[in-house]
């Protein structure tokens, strides 16, 4: 029996299109990626207190630079809908309410943290040795003073993405993470600044790609742009559609953040040696699952657009391609890794006991990655995309406190696995999720949510 072939001619995006889209993301994926493991490579030559410290800060910034990209991911998917609805100057008006909310509540939220320092080092990460608790300390006030940059950079991304253009997003984060990397190594080898050295140039470098972004989306003749004359006004009907998106997936991301966080506060007590190798498991891990986050990012723009003009047909078919592509993607970055990994581990220059740790976090999270990420994370962007939102945000609540948590304390602290019982929680809860989100899928609801 011959297999009907499905004619893609009138799709919205050709293979050419999507490979457009994708390669700048993996790049800019990458760029990410490689500056955050030679940062910390570089902060480990100031000593294991220098790298949980930055693990520690950063793990906590996340939290909030997460809440930013979902929110950014809500007025790119309301952007992406409206411009499958042919309607341009909607389009634009979300642009302008999702970037308005972002500098506002993040603006809210820097001086929340200023206000709360000592609360959050010595409530949140527990009781840790003294030298790391200083550098905490000084990175904390450093980069804090990023965070409106960070947010509207990822803002300004997610915008460039809806509208199918990732080479730009790309070339700013090119000059981001180099400005970084070369104020790192300038002030880290050249002035021997400590740990200052490491939070200046990611300060200075996401001010310099907030600013630049934000400039970019002031060209009237891209698709999505700010409305001329810009005007401050919230606007109701469009924000409260925006947010209908973003606060669910911001609560998802958060607590999923969140969830590491109070793992982290576990990881603490059980030694600098564990935290270091947690920390040098997270960045090396970021690299397995880099093709992932790319096709992701392609997943909503590709999706919003489809959903927006109705077509499930072709929602369907660009979820089954990218799906196959992210396998056959993350077999080749997880099998790099694996293969770079003794040279990479000899780099951070850890000790014994934290290398062996970092070696077996690695490993156990490449063969997981290679079977379940892709359902547990790439496959809820369709969803997403389609505004099926509430659904993933109970789901990954639910998932993330029975067992990313729950079992995070019973394998960890009580069976005594320390931070590989961490590991081995969070892709318990990984399965539990990708089961959810298969089924879901299969079922069809969320084609019932578009805007």
């Amino acid at each position: 029996m011959k297999i009907k072939e499905v004619d893609t001619s009138n799709y919205l995006f050709s293979g050419n299109d999507l490979k457009k889209l994708i390669i700048p993301l993996i790049i800019e994926q990458f760029l990410a990626i490689f500056v955050g493991l030679a940062d910390s490579i570089m902060v480990a030559s100031v000593g294991e207190a220098a790298v949980s410290s930055v693990s520690l800060v950063d793990t906590f910034m996340v939290l909030f630079i997460n809440i930013f990209a979902a929110l950014g991911t809500g007025g790119a998917v309301v952007a992406g809908q409206y411009i499958g609805k042919k309607k341009l100057k909607d389009s634009c008006r979300a642009t302008d309410q999702m970037t308005i909310f972002i500098v506002w509540i993040s603006l809210a939220i820097t001086l929340i943290m200023y206000l709360c320092k000592d609360l959050i080092l010595t409530g949140v990460f527990g009781k840790i040795d003294a030298d790391v608790m200083y550098n905490c300390n000084i990175y904390f006030l450093i980069v804090t003073a990023s965070i409106p940059f960070i947010a509207l950079y990822n803002s300004g991304a997610a915008i460039f993405r809806a509208m199918g253009n990732s080479k730009i997003p790309m070339y700013m984060a090119l000059f981001m993470n180099a400005l970084n990397l070369i104020g790192n190594a300038i002030l880290i080898y050249g002035f021997h600044m400590g740990i200052e050295g490491a939070a200046i140039p990611t300060l200075l470098s996401r001010i310099v790609a907030g600013i630049g972004t934000v400039m970019l989306l002031t060209n009237q003749d891209r698709q999505l742009h700010f409305s001329k004359p810009f005007s401050i006004k919230i606007e109701w009907s469009m924000l409260k559609k925006i947010l209908n998106i973003g606060i669910p997936n911001g609560l998802e991301n958060s607590m999923f953040q969140l969830g590491k966080i109070l793992v982290l506060s576990m990881v603490s007590g059980f030694g600098t040696a564990s935290i270091a190798a947690n920390a040098v498991g997270n960045n090396v891990a970021m690299f397995m699952i880099l093709p992932g986050l790319a096709l992701g990012y392609a997943m909503l723009s590709v999706v919003a657009q489809c959903a927006g003009a109705g077509d499930y047909e072709q929602v369907k078919y660009y979820t089954k391609k990218l799906m196959k592509w992210n396998y056959g993607l993350f077999i080749i970055s997880n099998g790099a890794v694996v293969l770079l990994l003794p040279f990479i581990l000899k780099a951070y220059g850890l000790s014994p006991e934290a290398t062996q740790i970092a070696r077996q976090i690695v490993w156990y999270h490449g063969i997981c990655c290679v079977t379940i990420w892709p359902f547990s994370f790439a496959l809820p962007n369709t969803l997403r995309a389609s505004n099926d939102v509430k659904f993933c945000m109970i789901l990954a609540i639910v998932s993330m406190w029975i067992f990313r948590i729950g079992f995070s304390y019973l394998l960890g602290d009580i069976l005594g696995w320390g931070v590989f019982g961490i590991w081995v929680a969070m892709t318990v809860d990984w399965l539990f999720r990708a089961i959810c989100f298969a089924v879901r899928y299969c079922r069809g609801k969320w084609m019932l949510h578009s805007i």
